[in-house]
């Protein structure tokens, strides 16, 4: 039986979850002391969360979507790894926060079958190495789309895929990234890489890795043709993890170019899903059929 992209990165992000439970990176005492935080991008743009209803997709082992659940909202998270959701549960058992937060295992493009849930969520939340992990962004936009209550908006903010296309594995001479993938690569980048982002000692044994490169004008056309209308768009000089050895800690805790800021490390983006005038509906759609199927169409009511 021939093996999935998914099966490869499953297994992979399976391997992590010990890792990262125990890495200084995803310190959990914070957390633990009812003082969780997200990263400072976050913080600054996300806003008060209390009494909304957030669903966390790709959300790992929980950790966000437990601050989040912390803050007074009821968060759903979903990820497809069953040992991230195992541990995602024992946190919010240990943390007394079960009936604010649920975790559901699910490949995130079957979401919509596994919580079928249309139009009920105020915020989408999907944050820091999420997408470049799936091949189809305009079927990730339509599952987006169709878990969103009108007025409801996506959060989303990711490695900047300006700074994607470099990487240690192809250092320059000055200790710079190189050159490593292209912007506009259509094709899954395959690699072999035993590191690991939250624990420099740590070798993979699952090491394979299935990424996509999306531009980031296709993500956002993307949002817009499932829908959705773009609120503002940043971009950023830090990012919450040593993307490159070169970058350096900054007293927030993120990682910035060692000098000047020579290209965006992060970006970050609110959408919304419009609010239907008096008399108009958004017609039931179907996921499953095609990734254009999910785009919503607009009817009159009876």
């Amino acid at each position: 039986m021939k093996t999935t992209w998914r099966e490869v990165n499953r297994a992979n992000w399976d391997e992590r979850v010990k890792i990262h439970l125990a890495a200084d990176s995803y310190d959990l005492r914070p957390l633990r002391g009812g003082r969780g935080r997200l990263t400072p991008i976050d913080e600054a743009e996300l806003g008060p969360v209390d009494g909304i209803r957030i669903l966390h997709l790709q959300c790992h082992f929980g950790r966000d979507s437990l601050v989040l659940a912390q803050r007074g909202a009821r968060v759903i998270g979903v990820d497809f790894s069953g040992p991230a959701i195992a541990a995602a549960r024992d946190l919010a058992a240990e943390l007394g926060l079960t009936e604010r937060a649920k975790f559901i295992e699910t490949d995130l493009y079957e979401a919509p079958k596994a919580l079928p849930e249309p139009g009920s969520f105020d915020l989408v939340f999907v944050t820091w190495g999420a997408i470049n992990w799936l091949p189809d962004i305009r079927q990730w936009a339509d599952v987006v789309a169709y878990f969103l209550r009108p007025g409801g908006a996506l959060y989303l903010a990711e490695g900047h895929p300006c700074a994607l296309v470099f990487d240690d594995l192809a250092r320059m001479p000055t200790g710079m990234p190189g050159y490593f993938v292209p912007y506009f690569l259509s094709e899954p980048l395959i690699l072999n890489d035993p590191r690991d982002y939250a624990d420099d000692t740590a070798r993979l044994q699952n090491a394979t890795i299935y990424q996509w490169m999306h531009p980031l004008g296709k993500i956002v056309t993307s949002l817009l043709e499932a829908g959705l209308t773009l609120q503002w768009l940043h971009e950023h000089d830090s990012v919450p993890w040593r993307m490159f050895d070169s970058l350096v800690r900054d007293s927030q805790g993120m990682y910035r170019w060692p000098d000047r800021p020579w290209l965006p490390l992060a970006f970050s983006l609110r959408a919304e899903r419009p609010v239907l005038p008096l008399g108009v509906r958004i017609r039931s759609t179907d996921l499953s059929v095609s990734s254009s199927a999910g785009a919503p169409c607009y009817e009159p009511a009876p």
